[in-house]
């Protein structure tokens, strides 16, 4: 994930190792030291077993833990640093047997999923005992974490890292009756998309030279196109899918406001802070978003707020932006500087850092900063 590959390549006091269970687009994220764990012949078998009989979650072996341990010593580690809370479940016993710190971070939907079933609790209380540090990327985050039954004492926040360089302010130019939306993301239900086609249904009445582009992809592709054209707005509506970072960024310049209605997924999924709404702030974009999960901890004066769901709110919202050119040229500017106050990559990187030391201290290790 870009925001990952992001904090451990600007690392500059720890020399990060990665253990994966497969490579993939190294085009994407070259990185010189890569060490591979393979998946066991066995592991289909073990989902079945787990998850289908045994209603439990997916865990490692303990002679996966062990060879784990292994590479870590290997490595020279000082630390281990486990991304997503899932995956930290995943490698209890691991963590069980770990003779170095270990850090786990949450992001999100890694939060609370499955947690109303016992032994996914059970696991997830365990593995959050055992980690050192916990990080979560929002405060709501943290407010679910200790639900689930961490100590309040080990957790920090720390926020995701936005490249301020790479995404300079432009102001917008009010349009002159063709306002141009943009919304990117992964086309799920968690990220409101039906919410923003009906929202933007309503304000095309009043402004029908509009366009909305849909940058991502997903399962729900063809159901938006239906509920589009459903809408009247399928010519107004453009599905972009997957772009590279050069062309999302050329379509955020082209755009004058970015929507991200994010909603609680049927499961419990939830959002941190969308990357692609910090990026899209940083350009110099308003945002009308809804007050769910990490959204109103960046968006309290760069953009407009509604209720999870809310379509009429948001089109209310669209619509006093498109009136007001002043107060859109005003939110434009604080959504720049809200994301250089609270997101900029180097302070986060910074404060990584901080909390690998804090996570050594504590479990008492004298190993030098390499790892």
């Amino acid at each position: 994930m870009l925001h990952i590959y992001r904090q451990i390549t600007g690392l500059a006091g720890y020399d990060p190792v990665i253990f994966t269970q497969k490579r993939e687009n190294a085009e994407r994220f070259p990185f010189p030291d890569v060490r591979l764990f393979p998946k066991p012949g066995t592991h289909a078998l073990r989902r079945v077993w787990r998850k289908q009989i045994l209603g439990a979650p997916i865990q490692i072996y303990p002679s996966e833990a062990r060879r784990l341990q292994a590479g870590a010593r290997t490595a020279n580690a000082a630390l281990m640093h486990i991304y997503f809370g899932h995956i930290g479940v995943y490698l209890l016993p691991f963590l069980r047997i770990k003779q170095l710190p270990a850090i786990v971070s949450f992001h999100g939907a890694d939060a609370m999923v499955d947690l109303d079933k016992s032994a996914h609790l059970e696991a997830a209380r365990e593995m959050l005992g055992l980690a050192d540090l916990v990080l979560a990327r929002s405060k709501s985050l943290v407010e679910r974490i200790v639900s689930a039954g961490c100590d309040p004492g080990k957790i920090r926040v720390h926020r995701t890292g936005i490249p301020l360089d790479e995404l300079p302010f432009r102001r917008r130019a009010a349009a002159s009756g063709g306002w141009r939306f943009v919304q990117a993301c992964r086309l799920i239900p968690k990220k409101g998309l039906a919410t923003s086609l009906r929202a933007f249904a309503r304000f095309a009445r009043d402004f029908p030279d509009s366009s909305f582009v849909i940058a991502g992809e997903g399962p729900m592709l063809e159901d938006l196109r239906e509920l589009a054209a459903e809408l009247g707005v399928g010519e107004k509506v453009k599905f972009a899918g997957f772009l590279s970072q050069a062309d999302l960024r050329a379509l955020y310049y082209e755009s004058q406001i970015f929507l991200h209605p994010s909603e609680i997924g049927a499961d419990g999924n939830q959002e941190g802070v969308p990357n692609s709404m910090l990026e899209a702030m940083a350009t110099g974009m308003p945002v009308i978003a809804t007050r769910h999960g990490g959204i109103p901890e960046a968006v309290e004066r760069g953009g407009v707020l509604v209720g999870e769901g809310e379509n009429e709110a948001m089109a209310r919202a669209m619509l006093e932006l498109a009136r007001n050119p002043e107060r859109h040229a005003e939110m434009g500017l604080e959504a720049n500087r809200e994301v250089s106050e609270k997101f900029e990559l180097g302070a986060q990187i910074r404060a990584l850092e901080g909390f690998y030391d804090e996570a050594r201290a504590r479990y008492g290790s004298a190993s030098p900063s390499s790892g």
